[in-house]
């Protein structure tokens, strides 16, 4: 016999799902409700998107260097230097708190960089 009941569920299985019910460990969202776990979840998040702001804006501006002593066209560096100027003001937001915009500027900065050296 393989173990299982009439409705097709394993015994073993059926055990262990009664016994998460009994100790309170059936909570599967990871969601606590300490104060503290969220102001560390927010304070990890501004400087998450403090340090990749001024990372991707240290790297367009190098890349705007880079293509304005080559032979590329005025586009390409005013691409990455703009790309830049958006993911330094991620950091700036990210830095306040302001999370999700300096989320979206991050990708709308990256996205111009990468359109921009596609003209290359």
């Amino acid at each position: 016999m393989s173990g299982r009941t009439a409705s097709g569920i394993d015994r073993g299985t059926e055990s262990a799902i009664a016994g998460a019910e009994e100790t309170g460990d059936a909570d599967v969202t990871g969601e606590s409700d300490d104060p503290a776990d969220c102001v560390r979840g927010a304070r990890r998040a501004r400087w998450t998107a403090l340090g990749t702001g001024a990372l991707l804006s240290l790297a367009g501006l190098a890349a705007a260097l880079l293509r304005l002593t080559g032979s590329a066209p005025a586009l390409v560096p005013a691409a990455y230097a703009l790309g830049a100027a958006l993911c330094s003001l991620a950091a700036v937001l990210g830095l306040r708190g302001r999370t999700r915009r300096a989320l979206w500027l991050l990708v709308a900065g990256t996205t111009v960089m990468a359109v921009g050296d596609q003209f290359d």
